[in-house]
């Protein structure tokens, strides 16, 4: 693919905007079906959808390759993400306002850099130090409505629940960075692999009794656009970029309007201590993205 800037934003932009309105999708989706069963659909929709695209790009027999190579390897990868990860996501989600829920999944990078010490043997320098303690308060700003004294908690369960999907998300990349396979291919193979384990959960945790239409129309929305089509424009967009440093910087309109959306689509109060805390949270990120500089240069598929 050749280099155009443009073209990455245009790309990047695209799935900024697919980004923000999935968070309204999980709320009016988990009004109709348990979070297993959106997780179930969402799922197969995306594995239907990648495999489509796979086979277009003639890259199916890399399936079978990886498969042989790295067993072990791909049901990991499939575990972490698609199953665990948006198993506790969609349950936070169902627990909390999506205006918290959200924005304390964007700390996800916050966690990124605490597990790469043990994992990846980096070591955390003062930037990381502040970017973890601004994230970190401002998710509780967002999670206590301000009430930092009080300590009060919409549910702490779902508020456990967001954390921890953080710190899944997290290891799904540090994982993902011995991955030397197409991006694509391997996100197909994980979805592939993690079918079974969701197959039973649902079983386990629900049931297959899914009949509402709306719940269908939710799922299949998340399905294709944010798990499968918005992680397939940002790697576009990564590849088009002749510096993807600025374009990472996109991310950040995400949250935002997703609030606006919350609130103008399912009608969601937005708290005052929602963009105070969202603030603190972004300005953690940008603060953490300053020690790159110009070495910054394949950051990681953003989350909604």
């Amino acid at each position: 693919m050749l280099k155009n800037q443009k073209r990455a934003y245009q790309y990047g932009l695209c799935a900024v905007a697919l980004w923000s309105t999935v968070a309204t999708a999980f709320k009016l989706s988990l009004r109709y079906f348990e979070p297993v069963q959106l997780l179930l659909v969402a799922a197969l929709t995306s594995t239907l959808a990648l495999g489509a695209l796979v086979l277009k790009q003639g890259k199916l027999p890399l399936l079978g390759l990886y498969l042989r190579e790295r067993p072990l390897y791909y049901l990991a990868l499939g575990t972490l993400n698609p199953f665990l990860y948006y198993l506790l996501l969609f349950k936070a989600y169902d627990l909390l306002p999506a205006q918290q829920a959200q924005t304390i999944n964007y700390t996800w990078a916050i966690s990124l850099s605490l597990l790469a010490v043990p994992f990846l043997g980096q070591k955390l320098r003062r930037r990381d130090g502040v970017a973890i303690l601004l994230g970190y308060f401002g998710a509780l700003v967002i999670a206590t409505k301000g009430d930092l004294l009080g300590l009060q908690f919409d549910s702490p369960l779902g508020v456990g629940l967001a954390l921890l999907s953080t710190l899944i998300w997290a290891g799904y990349w540090i994982l993902n960075t011995r991955n030397q396979g197409d991006p694509i291919v391997s996100l197909l193979l994980g979805f592939l692999l993690s079918l079974p384990l969701i197959l039973v959960a649902t079983w386990w945790l629900a049931d297959f009794r899914m009949t509402a239409w709306q719940g269908w129309a939710g799922a299949i929305y998340v399905g294709l656009f944010e798990m499968g089509f918005g992680f397939v424009l940002w790697l576009m967009a990564m590849r088009s970029a002749t510096d993807t440093a600025p374009l990472s910087n996109l991310i950040f309109i995400s949250p935002f309007a997703s609030l606006i959306l919350l609130n103008l689509l399912i009608g969601e109060e937005i708290h005052p201590a929602t963009p105070i805390g969202l603030a603190l949270i972004v300005i953690a990120l940008l603060v953490q993205q300053l020690k790159y500089g110009k070495r910054y240069r394949q950051p990681a598929a953003p989350d909604a």
